[in-house]
């Protein structure tokens, strides 16, 4: 089959492309930026990529040819916390053109499960883009899940932050909310099993895991399953805001996310039937199995994607290709070189930086910046990265976003997600003289960029002479 997956670069996507290739599909992966992919060559050559913002308006020139099944997998709701269902909608519009247009037979949209009158912001949002796509010249088939349990996913990073930081939790009352669980390898299954199947067109079906349990016992269970001691004190109020608060500081979470997920976690999210299960015949795994999965794939670093490594994750709402040339002209640098023997082994170095390894010197500094960071709304240190020691463009790095990684060419090039009167860039570079440089690149706005930047200089002098020094040792 000819496929087309919107979102390829995120969570769902990049779990259901390895499955579509396996089965030999022929695949069009359509992101706004191909660089962040993040894929290896092998991958990369099996597939054919599609550059498109479905926020743009649609130029239906050069289109792609008609395709057999179209995932939508595009979500917005961390872009914003009052007009993402704006953006929801109007995205989907537009995919509407340009399928239309293209032509195809089916289209299969992932969805949040709806099951009360009353809805969230994000449901409502989700409901609306279930009736857009229903206007579309295809077939339209509707996957409404509760929330997703997987390595990297944000429901099972959130549930792992709180329980692994907090052994004592006094919770609002949003944690007796009853939900349905489900394990990414099940979501994925659904999405392959409905594909240009007739018995699931123009129809919606929920999907979830067998437990029906509380967002309390999710967070005892994986305590229990992690043979962790935890206690939870529940009060009986909802505090939205203050529930926001404490999820954005206490987890790698970004205060948007946490405000619109406290305000759907109010919302019992069960499956009102289990039809599909049945059409399909699948049997989905219990949620603590679905831990237990998740952990297997995090000790063996081998985590497909993680929520994390999205845009929405940081603070920027526009793609960061145009920070890629550093800027010169009313910048100041730190720079700092120094000669390397083992080249091999000081890349290693430089592509393990960050998350637990840490910055090479001064950790200590690095956890009050991000400490910092987080009281002024910044994202802080706690998204850490999701690989061990394999970086690619697009990737988080704490408070760093990566907008190149190319052991090729040795260079490494990170920019600031922080909180700062400016911008900053953060450079690793190995030239053909085997010299290691290491460059800071900050552009101030006004003056008190520059007050920043010199109030700095005497901390620079020790963390970033540190830091090139231990990067740059091989034994």
């Amino acid at each position: 089959m000819r496929i087309l997956l919107t979102g390829a670069n995120g969570y769902v996507g990049k779990r259901l492309l390895p499955e579509l290739l396996n089965n030999g599909h022929d695949v069009v992966c359509c992101v706004r930026n191909k660089n962040r992919l993040g894929l290896d060559a092998a991958t990369l050559a099996k597939i054919t990529i599609w550059e498109l913002d479905f926020l743009e308006e649609p130029i239906l020139e050069n289109l792609p040819k008609k395709f057999d099944v179209a995932f939508y997998l595009i979500h917005s709701m961390t872009s914003s916390t009052d007009k993402f269902d704006e953006l929801e909608t109007k995205a989907a519009e537009n995919f509407n053109t340009y399928l239309n247009e293209i032509g195809v037979k089916q289209v299969i949209y992932l969805s949040g499960i709806v099951n009360q009158e009353y809805l969230s912001k994000h449901l409502q949002s989700r409901l609306n883009v279930e009736e857009v796509l229903y206007k579309g010249n295809f077939k339209t088939t509707v996957l409404r899940a509760a929330i997703i349990v997987g390595s990297g996913s944000s429901s099972f990073e959130i549930i792992r932050d709180l329980c692994e930081k907090l052994p004592v939790m006094i919770t609002p009352k949003w944690v007796l909310t009853k939900s349905q669980p489900i394990a990414i390898r099940d979501v994925i299954q659904y999405l392959i099993g409905v594909m240009l199947n007739e018995k699931c067109y123009d129809d919606s079906f929920d999907i979830g895991g067998p437990d029906i349990i509380t967002y309390k016992q999710m967070m005892l269970l994986y305590a229990e399953t992690r043979n962790i001691k935890l206690w939870i004190f529940t009060l009986p109020v909802m505090t939205p805001k203050l529930s926001s608060y404490w999820l954005y500081f206490v987890t790698s979470t970004s205060y948007k996310l946490a405000v619109n997920l406290v305000d759907s976690m109010r919302m019992e999210v069960i499956c009102k039937d289990n039809r599909l299960r049945d059409i399909l015949n699948i049997k989905p795994i219990s949620y603590v199995d679905a831990i237990k999965l998740a952990f297997l794939k995090i000790e063996q670093n081998l985590v497909v994607s993680s929520w994390k490594d999205s845009l929405i994750s940081g603070r920027f709402k526009k793609e960061l290709v145009g920070y890629v040339q550093v800027p010169t002209y009313g910048c100041l640098k730190d720079e700092k070189s120094i000669k390397v023997e083992n080249t091999a082994k000081v890349l290693e170095n430089i592509w393990s930086i960050g998350g637990a390894k840490g910055w090479y010197y001064g950790n200590w500094m690095w956890e009050i910046r991000g400490f910092m960071d987080k009281l002024v709304g910044g994202v802080g240190l706690q998204r850490g990265r999701t690989h061990l020691n394999e970086i690619a463009a697009g990737d988080s790095l704490d408070f760093w976003r990566v907008l190149l990684a190319d052991k090729d060419e040795k260079r490494l090039l990170l920019f600031a997600e922080m909180r700062l009167p400016g911008e900053a860039w953060l450079e690793f570079r190995i030239d053909e003289n085997n010299v290691l440089h290491q460059i800071a690149t900050f552009r101030p706005k006004g003056l008190l960029g520059r007050l920043y930047w010199y109030s700095l200089v005497p901390f620079h002098y020790f963390i970033f002479g540190g830091m090139i020094r231990n990067i740059a040792k091989t034994t």
